[in-house]
């Protein structure tokens, strides 16, 4: 039986912690990593009626998107609303773990699950993350290259794009002397050394130089292998937020917003646009992602669907004349991530077959739409 440890990795695996937002908290919030779980329940928000669901079908850990210990507390007690989840859960005996930006930055994350709801093909990163690539080079022994290659591609060094253990190799002359103390694997104490050597060369994401660095000292036959690391100028190919891909066949704006109003079980959408233009390239943003509007319009979207957009934020989508340069579409912050839920119960299913992996049958929004 996996536990809660067993469980999170896997997650993690493909959510890394390491590639959130800087102001998130994720991983297990309140629990044990050891404890053995047979069952997990999976919701997007943490609520009362989530942690008695976990209690009453025998769940150990409940896993969502959103947090509930995103701010700094100070106390958790029975009187206040986040004190007291703490409290159910511990009294229920279950574990509680989030996973949230690193999944929405996560490739087939958030975003590609929403685009696929939409109808959205041939999704791309909107907007891939900057600044979290590093270049790795080792210099090791011609004979033992391939092993050291293929230890640095297994921790996660090497994926750009649809590629993975991609790697640069060139052949030189490694020269050191060991010195008193040391038990070379060439050489002897005292006396200058040359050996025939490969660098080897590889993109690494920040969260990943560490493992790459164990990986490296564990295959590598010298005691003290030599390891730069260097950060890279651009973007990664493979993290990132939002989507950005086509339709099948254009269609009007109208259409469109009914669309995503009847796929996302939208009760109203609120939207600028000229309801005139038509919709074929479409990016898409789970939760509150207006911050990754102008990636949008700079990668020719017809049309942006994200959330939490308020009156004054909805002006940015026009042109200094007034016209709408995309169509921005407010469909609701549930409504475009409670297909979450479905992502992270898939994945667990997949790689943990014998345990048993539950989608909340409650909808955790607190907010309702009144058509009157």
């Amino acid at each position: 039986m996996p536990t809660v440890a067993d469980v999170l990795a896997t997650l993690h695996a493909w959510a890394p912690p390491g590639q959130k937002a800087d102001f998130d908290r994720v991983g297990l919030q309140v629990g044990d990593p050891a404890a053995e779980v047979g069952r997990v329940l999976v919701a997007l928000d943490l609520t009362p009626a989530v942690v008695d669901e976990a209690a009453e079908t025998g769940a150990g850990l409940i896993v969502t998107h959103h947090p509930l210990l995103f701010k700094p507390v100070g106390r958790a007690t029975a009187d206040d609303p986040i004190g007291a989840l703490v409290w159910r859960l511990g009294r229920a005996g279950v574990s509680y773990a989030a996973v949230h930006t690193n999944l929405d930055a996560a490739l087939g994350g958030v975003s590609f699950a929403l685009a696929e709801q939409i109808g959205v093909r041939e999704p791309e990163i909107l907007a891939p993350l900057d600044g979290v690539m590093r270049k790795v080079t080792v210099f090791v022994p011609g004979d033992a290259a391939d092993a050291v290659r293929e230890a640095m591609a297994e921790a996660g060094a090497g994926e750009i794009g649809d590629y993975t253990a991609c790697s640069f190799s060139a052949e030189g002359t490694g020269r050191f002397r060991p010195g008193v103390g040391a038990d070379p694997a060439v050489g002897e104490v005292g006396h200058d050394e040359a050996v025939a050597e490969v660098r080897i060369e590889a993109v690494v994401p920040t969260w990943a130089v560490g493992a790459v660095r164990r990986a490296v000292a564990a295959a590598h036959p010298y005691e003290e292998p030599a390891v730069d690391v260097v950060a890279l100028d651009g973007r990664a190919t493979r993290q990132g937020y939002g989507v950005v891909g086509r339709l099948d066949a254009p269609e009007p704006l109208p259409a469109f917003l009914a669309r995503v109003r009847d796929a996302l079980g939208a009760g109203a959408l609120r939207y600028v646009g000229d309801d005139g233009q038509t919709v074929e390239r479409v990016a898409v943003c789970g939760g509150a992602g207006l911050s990754f509007l102008g990636d949008a319009i700079r990668a020719g979207a017809d049309a942006y669907v994200t959330a939490d957009v308020t009156y004054h934020r909805f002006f940015e989508a026009l042109d200094p004349e007034g016209r709408p340069r995309i169509a921005l579409v407010d469909a609701g912050h549930y409504e475009t991530e409670a297909v979450t839920e479905r992502l992270m119960a898939d994945r667990l299913r997949q790689a943990h077959p014998g345990l048993a992996v539950d989608m909340t049958r409650h909808r955790t929004s607190p907010m309702r739409t009144f058509a009157g």
